[in-house]
């Protein structure tokens, strides 16, 4: 019998009965019951001190501040889905004159990396929730909404519902039923893409988008 099966052996010979697992005590994680107000004014205090940057909007004003957003960085067009609803609204806004060229990602990214990696100047995507403790946004990506869109582009636009803001992660995972599945890659984002040296010195931009803007809708 070998070392390894020897301590398994003595384990399994224990006296005191079967092992059993421990009940899951998460009562650590349990927060007050924080109203929408404010949860979502927690999140803006937290990604803002990480270099993000919030702006509070309607059903009716996000996408004319969008476009607002957008012109004051000089953003010649911008990524966005081909199904989801921030896509179609999109495209079908009135304010579209006011829009930079919109681009749909709906093609494989052989055809079109350099382009992609090169000209594009700000992406936009959905959001899961936001979580307000932490001051992230959960995002997961799929075909029409693939990671790099949120990952490329130097200036990532995300739209979050307020109603979809929990104060901790172990509420959003409860409230979304994590348990009964899960994609392949699940994100969570808090703040623009950050770097630091040996020497400390932090940049922006590097390994992602340099800055991030949300857009809260209430």
């Amino acid at each position: 019998m070998s070392s390894r099966e020897t301590i398994l052996q003595r384990l399994r010979n224990r006296t005191g009965g079967e092992l059993t697992a421990p009940e899951c005590d998460f009562s650590v994680l349990k927060r007050p019951d924080w109203s929408t107000a404010e949860r979502i004014e927690l999140f803006e205090k937290t990604i803002e001190s990480v270099h993000g940057e919030v702006h509070r909007c309607t059903e009716d004003t996000w996408i004319g501040r969008l476009a607002e957003l957008l012109a004051t960085r000089g953003a010649r067009n911008l990524l966005v889905p081909k199904e989801h609803e921030i896509g179609l609204s999109l495209r079908s806004a009135v304010e579209r004159e006011s829009l930079p060229s919109l681009l749909i990602y709906d093609e494989p990214i052989e055809s079109w990396q350099t382009a992609l990696f090169n000209d594009v100047d700000a992406g936009i995507t959905s959001t899961r929730g936001g979580i307000a403790e932490t001051g992230s946004l959960i995002l997961w990506p799929n075909a029409d909404e693939p990671r790099l869109m949120s990952l490329v582009p130097p200036v990532h636009v995300a739209v979050l519902y307020a109603k979809e803001i929990y104060t901790t992660f172990h509420e959003a995972m409860l409230a979304q039923n994590w348990a009964a599945g899960m994609p392949t890659n699940a994100l969570l984002v808090s703040g623009p893409s950050k770097t630091a040296d040996i020497e400390q010195t932090l940049a922006y931009g590097v390994h992602g988008p340099k800055e991030l803007i949300v857009l809260i809708i209430e």
